[in-house]
């Protein structure tokens, strides 16, 4: 996972006082300020994962402090740009979204095959999503055939990373590091499902880990149980998480250990290759 960016308001009082710009006498007009603005996109798209310095950006665009501090400052506000430590500018969120939105799409038409064989063969709602940073951000679901169906969220849904069987089946498939950042970040919310805490969750994790598959309930929905897996990518990384939702009296261990076997077969017989 990409180290954490921090965001902090930019101000003209961090450029130096004896630093004079020209252009500070002289309100930009939109066409130049946007100009401007997007050769230091330009230049921050370009540059290492590390960011680029004010002093580099005032070389590659030809500008002085004070013009590239008040373009930052809007570009960090409208997302386009982030701040990495003190010093040091990055891509932001609202740029790092764009992919992330192509490939759920991929990820949604590549697996509901995957969930409409699996709904099939229990009868219940299965469901797919994917990680949006700290939360899991659901991207498909099928509709079974029995007839009460457990609708625990709808295509679109986020919430925190692991209170859901799909996500915690791909939390717990990535690695301690990623997996303490993600629960960290969510530790604030996590009470709002059903008495969930950081350290129930870590516990969670571990028993999915040996399990192999998740299981969970009472947490998301109230008397619902569901039963997760992770599916990896070509390079087997885990990019997604699958689960089939339903009350607690269609979920007895051996309907999950059932579920979960249907799940794994899916996979293999329909992503071979992975996501």
């Amino acid at each position: 996972m990409p180290a954490r960016v921090a965001t902090r308001n930019v101000r003209q009082a961090d450029a130096p006082s004896n630093v004079k710009d020209s252009a500070d006498t002289v309100p930009e007009d939109g066409a130049r300020a946007l100009r401007r603005g997007l050769m230091l996109l330009d230049a921050i798209l370009a540059g290492s994962r590390e960011g680029l310095r004010v002093v580099d950006l005032c070389r590659i665009a030809g500008l002085e402090r004070p013009t590239v501090y008040r373009l930052l400052a809007t570009l960090i506000e409208t997302g386009y740009v982030a701040q990495r430590g003190r010093f040091r500018y990055v891509t932001g969120p609202r740029l790092a979204a764009m992919p992330q939105r192509q490939a759920s799409t991929a990820v949604a038409e590549r697996i509901r095959p995957v969930l409409s064989r699996v709904s099939q063969a229990c009868g219940d709602a299965a469901f797919a999503i994917v990680r949006d940073g700290p939360l899991s951000h659901c991207v498909a679901r099928h509709v079974g055939t029995h007839p009460v169906q457990v609708l625990v969220i709808q295509v679109g849904t986020r919430q925190p990373l692991g209170v859901g069987a799909a996500g915690l089946a791909l939390l717990s498939a990535l690695p301690d590091a990623t997996v303490g950042e993600i629960i960290a970040a969510n530790a604030d919310g996590l009470g709002h499902y059903n008495g969930m805490t950081p350290d129930r969750l870590r516990i969670l994790v571990r028993s999915t880990r040996e399990r192999g598959w998740s299981v969970i309930g009472n947490h998301a929905t109230r008397n619902v149980l569901a039963v997760g897996m992770a599916v990896p990518n070509a390079d087997g990384e885990p990019v997604a998480g699958i689960s089939v939702a339903t009350t607690l009296a269609r979920m007895p261990r051996e309907r999950q250990q059932l579920i979960a076997r249907v799940m794994r077969e899916s996979v293999a017989a329909l992503l071979p290759d992975g996501l």
